[in-house]
């Protein structure tokens, strides 16, 4: 059982948090939304579980030759092939029976969240610059997911500022596979299209895209009369320190792997997060 569940990979849930951003930017939360937001959430995870079942069971070989990845349940002979079969139809197949019949909206996105990484898992992934597209378009589905069942309609903003976010965690994480390269271990079949400068390039082009993006956002005047505040530009402090520690993270400490494990273990990180929510919410709601 506890080489299934690291076969779910449940640390990676937190990315399903975005499911809940559309339901936190209306700022007039209710129980009900909540729920159903919460529901969303548990079918994108078994959903997203079932895709990275799949995910380990095309890399067996390429995680086999990583120095961390090798210790994965199906590289590893932890958990058989069949088994895996079995738990990828288990966990996909109710998750979008069941959207469908909670939200014909939500069905939509949950399939095309789970084709497009299908497609991603038997050969996109495998295509420079096209990967880490797949990999942030992932993110926005979720919005769009938690938007559906909130009868709310997305604003554009929040779809490019998570797309752009999801952008530069993806670069990052690809620089951890240039640097494996470099040590002789090329466990990617697209590496080639990658370098350390086009990737550290790419990164500094990122991060000063999301500050100047978010910048924008907090004075323009359609968010400024939405949100009845002109105050909103106080929360890009927190946004360029978290975006300054991740680079720390990445180039410095060079632990850009696996982003999800960098928000869950760098505290720095988690406090600047609290902040800028704690500080975006007061503002609007005073």
């Amino acid at each position: 059982m506890q080489s299934i569940l690291k076969l779910l990979r449940p640390h990676q849930y937190i990315k399903n948090l975005f499911v809940f951003a559309p339901l936190f930017f209306t700022f007039s939360f209710n129980f009900e939304q909540i729920v159903d937001c919460i529901v969303v959430f548990i079918l994108f995870s078994f959903l997203a579980s079932s895709i990275y079942i799949l995910n380990d069971y095309m890399d067996i070989e390429e995680d086999r030759q990583h120095p961390k990845k090798k210790f994965r349940p199906i590289a590893s002979g932890e958990v058989s092939k069949n088994s895996a079969k079995i738990l990828f139809f288990v966990l996909s197949i109710p998750s979008l029976v069941a959207s469908y019949f909670i939200n014909i909206d939500l069905f939509v996105v949950l399939v095309i969240y789970f084709i497009l990484n299908i497609a991603y898992s038997f050969g996109l992934k495998h295509i420079t610059i096209v990967d880490i597209f797949i990999i942030a378009s992932g993110f926005v589905l979720r919005l769009f997911a938690g938007a559906s069942v909130i009868d709310n309609q997305l604003s554009m903003w929040i779809i490019i500022m998570t797309f752009l976010l999801a952008l530069f965690l993806a670069v990052a994480k690809r620089r951890d596979d240039v640097l494996l390269a470099f040590e002789g271990k090329e466990i990617r079949k697209n590496i080639d299209g990658y370098n350390l400068e086009f990737v550290n390039a790419v990164m500094v082009f990122m991060a000063g895209v999301i500050v100047v993006a978010y910048v924008l956002y907090t004075v323009s005047d359609d968010v400024i009369h939405r949100l009845n505040s002109s105050n909103l530009y106080i929360t890009a402090f927190f946004v360029i320190l978290g975006v300054m520690r991740y680079m720390q993270i990445t180039f410095v400490e060079g632990n850009s792997g696996n982003p999800t494990k960098v928000v869950l273990k760098d505290r720095f990180l988690q406090i600047t997060i609290l902040f800028w929510l704690a500080s975006f919410f007061l503002i609007v709601r005073i």
